[in-house]
């Protein structure tokens, strides 16, 4: 096989556990992939990453990725067609005029915000999330906080890095979404809202205007400007990678996790689930109120999106499964991490379909759906339920999606957003037939899985920069996905099971009367 550089596209994404780099081809498939491991950690009570890290995991990405294109190929990767840069959206980056940190990295995972969302929400009659930017820009402003004086640039980590390799202040409209609310018309931040926004930060001390403390917003297929010698030199610390790539804008997780499944159609949508767990569904029209449960959020091409974001994923379920392993190694039998994966999840196919008495909360971080300020995971059963692993693993996967469940009522229910599929993407889809079995029966609707999520957000990313070169004059985002990229995938869904859905919504009744108990946990345990 041989490889065009000039034709390649690359894709780097900085998730909550793990930053990867993919390299794709003319046909968008993957020729080289590279990764790091990273954490957040939680210092004075908020959940943050050094941004050294984030530059060192990158650097360690890109390196390993280079390595693969060289040992599978005999490429040297020395430039690339195209690139983009994906990121875990929303928190608060700010600096000031000389570029500067001000205060460590704000994640998504932070729910100090309270009082500034419910200010914020009412005066602009839509919800502000908790994790949104503006959000944590204005909580800032209530809590008199030194620094907010000193602001000239407030961005989110995709926005940050782009910056840093281009020099450009932008950021894609899915990612500019979480950050502020996006005009359904104009696709740039609400007018209306920035000069209430105004009106409030005033008093607090804020003199400038919101607007120009915001990157500026571009749409997919946009020119979001070039990779600068700094840059080029800020990704590869070899020094091989040359500047003059065209960039596309920078886009949120969420984002490239819609391109990552095809899913930027109307009345499609996606659910993804790593560290948090979240559902995308593209609205036909527009929703008849605000909830608080629904983020009002975008597609990379601006169209409308509801969202569903759960702070809480999957990591208590790989906090058991590691467990699980590291008894098997005590009794003697060493288990890959797959096969134990595979072991647990096998298992929850015999659980019983309601849980059996069982009740987990899988709360690391709080949850604001479910009005939970911190996390307290928890486990709870009553005398007379069966502790089996199948049962146990159930319970664990069901309390991966219960409080997405909540969240997908009020869009299905009280809103009648009609959904025609859901694509899944994650780890904890890997184990083929089993958390996609279970998901179907939470939302209610088929579940597809297949080789649509490639290397995931980062492939999404990759594409999305593919699209910025490749695509035919005036061609969309959804008939570009659809016609060039996803043409010959292969999916496999699931229809939601009877007995599952029914089961379902018994544990959903008992893991609603529950939630004072955990409630309790985060007051009682400290």
């Amino acid at each position: 096989m041989t490889i065009d550089l000039d034709r390649c596209a690359l894709g780097v994404e900085l998730g909550s556990t793990r930053i990867k780099a993919v390299l794709v081809d003319h046909d968008h498939a993957p020729v080289a992939v590279g990764g790091h491991d990273w954490e957040n950690s939680f210092t004075d009570r908020l959940w943050t990453y050094p941004l050294e890290s984030a530059w060192e995991g990158l650097q360690a990405a890109f390196v390993e990725l280079s390595a693969d294109l060289e040992q599978q190929h005999g490429v040297r990767l020395d430039r690339v067609g195209a690139l983009g840069v994906s990121a875990m959206m929303h928190g608060y980056l700010a600096f000031d005029a000389d570029g500067e940190l001000l205060v460590p990295f704000r994640t998504w995972r932070n729910t100090n915000t309270g009082p500034a969302t419910e200010q914020l929400s009412e005066r602009f009659g839509t919800n502000i999330p908790h994790r949104w930017s503006v959000a944590h820009l204005y909580q800032a402003l209530l809590d008199h906080e030194e620094h907010v004086g000193r602001v000239a640039f407030v961005t989110t980590l995709a926005g940050y890095v782009h910056w840093r390799l281009t020099g450009e202040k932008v950021i894609g409209v899915g990612d500019a979404s979480g950050m502020f609310p996006i005009d359904a018309e104009t696709h740039g931040y609400d007018e209306r809202m920035l000069a209430q926004f105004d009106e409030l930060a005033g008093p607090l001390g804020l003199a400038t205007p919101l607007v120009e403390l915001l990157p500026r917003v571009l749409g997919a297929g946009e020119d979001a400007g070039r990779l600068t010698e700094d840059g080029a030199a800020r990704l590869d610390p070899g020094g091989a990678l040359g500047a003059g790539a065209p960039l596309c804008p920078p886009e949120g997780d969420a984002g490239t996790g819609m391109v990552a499944t095809n899913s930027v159609a109307a009345r499609t949508g996606n659910v993804s689930a790593g560290t948090s767990i979240f559902a995308m569904v593209v609205l036909d029209r527009a929703l008849r109120r605000p909830h608080r449960e629904l983020d009002l959020v975008t597609t990379p091409a601006g169209d409308p999106v509801a969202m569903v974001h759960c702070n809480n994923g999957a990591s208590e379920l790989a906090a058991w499964v590691s467990l699980f392993g590291e008894f098997a190694r005590a009794a003697g039998v060493e288990v890959s991490t797959q096969t134990a994966y595979e072991a647990a999840f096998g298992a929850a196919l015999d659980g019983e379909p309601d849980g059996g008495g069982l009740v987990a909360f899988n709360y690391l971080a709080g949850e604001p759906i479910t009005d939970t300020e911190e996390g307290r995971p928890l486990f709870v059963r009553t005398p007379g339920s069966s502790l089996r692993l199948g049962t146990f693993m159930r319970t664990q996967l069901y309390s991966a999606f219960a409080t997405l469940r909540v969240g997908m009522d009020v869009l299905q229910t009280d809103e009648d957003v009609a959904i025609d599929a859901m694509f899944a993407h994650g780890g904890v889809f890997k184990t083929a037939g089993v958390a996609q079995r279970f998901l179907a029966a939470a939302v209610r609707v088929p579940v597809a899985v297949g080789d649509v999520a490639g290397e995931g957000g980062a492939w999404g990313i990759a594409v999305l920069a593919a699209y910025l070169v490749r695509r035919s004059e005036g061609q969309s985002l959804a008939d570009y996905l659809d016609s060039v990229v996803f043409a010959d995938a292969t999916l496999s869904t699931v229809d939601p099971d009877e007995g599952d859905v029914a089961g379902f919504d018994a544990f959903m009744e008992r893991w609603t009367g529950a939630l004072d108990v955990q409630r309790a946990a985060v007051e009682h345990l400290r």
